[in-house]
């Protein structure tokens, strides 16, 4: 029944001039059949460049809200409209405004895993790739960083001389992995190399051999001689690690690495959407137009 799905998934994609995004996160099945795998945000950059007319993103909302952001010509697909992320919703335009407000002058950085509200409230945002060197790029020794705490501290850990506002903000599924459940990990596999996501509680941060970025997750265990890994992060990421790498060992930290979220999307879901073309994800232009602002002097910071 899958593989009938699939085709009438690659037909109708075809038919509608489509593009398939599917978030590293996402089902295994989700992520074999994507035209394109990655980030949330270097996904939406991608699918820009491309001469779809139609976006299907295969993630949560904010994700797809980038998306329409960075595509406005585009119709921008989110198969899941159920499919949030609770981080992103731990804050919104009105309270960073009233933060804002207690903190004159003082910059916003904003991480992509939020509202576009919130990026259209922001000076530039980051992701957990760039978040150190877009924080290096602020002139000013003090800023705001939302919404994720434990992405802020880790970032702080490297410059010292700038001063730190912090969102509590956090994502439930990376805050489930404990010291406990790594140690027991470690213990079970002393051979083995422990990479985290900088979402990660500082605490179990601080016993990674490696803290880095999904797509930052793939290029490390590709190119590291290392043959056993430690994976902190959602538990979709092993599929293209042991796709990438299949001489390799990869154990997932802890089975509280689930975000059920990113699971909602399924091939029956994604096929719907592609015979409605709905649910569509809108972003008002000028929200829309602030929110690019910020990403745009993201995007405009030279990269190494």
């Amino acid at each position: 029944m899958s593989d009938a799905i699939k085709q009438q998934i690659r037909d109708l994609l075809k038919e509608h001039n489509a593009v398939l995004l599917a978030h590293n996160y996402m089902r295994d099945e989700v992520q074999e059949i994507a035209d394109i795998t990655g980030d949330s945000l270097a996904l939406s950059i991608e699918a820009a460049k491309t001469p779809a007319d139609v976006i299907v993103f295969c993630g949560v909302h904010f994700m797809a809200e980038s998306a329409a952001i960075l595509s406005p010509g585009k119709k921008v697909l989110l198969p899941r409209p159920d499919a949030g992320c609770p981080m992103a919703d731990m804050v919104t335009a009105d309270e960073l405004e009233a933060l804002r407000a207690g903190h004159p002058g003082v910059p916003v950085v904003t991480y992509v895993n939020s509202s576009a509200e919130v990026k259209a409230h922001s000076d530039i945002c980051c992701t957990s790739a760039n978040a150190l060197k877009v924080v290096r790029s602020l002139q000013e020794d003090e800023l705001i960083f939302v919404p994720d705490r434990n992405l802020g501290r880790w970032v702080a850990r490297f410059v010292p001389e700038k001063k730190f506002i912090f969102w509590e903000g956090f994502c439930p599924t990376h805050e489930r992995m404990t010291v406990a459940a790594v140690l027991q990990k470690k213990a079970e596999h002393p051979d083995a190399l422990f990479i985290c996501h900088p979402e990660s509680a500082p605490e179990v941060s601080a016993l990674a051999d490696h803290v880095c970025s999904t797509s930052g997750m793939y290029d490390y265990c590709r190119t590291s001689p290392a043959a056993t890994f430690i994976i902190g992060t959602e538990a979709g990421i092993l599929y293209k690690l042991r796709l990438e790498s299949p001489d390799k060992e990869f154990i997932l930290a802890s089975p509280a690495l689930f975000c059920p979220n990113m699971k909602l999307t399924s091939l029956e879901d994604v096929l719907v959407s592609l015979q409605t073309l709905a649910p569509v994800v809108t972003v008002p232009e000028d929200i829309r137009l602030r929110a690019k602002g910020a990403l745009d002097r993201m995007l405009a910071i030279p990269r190494d």
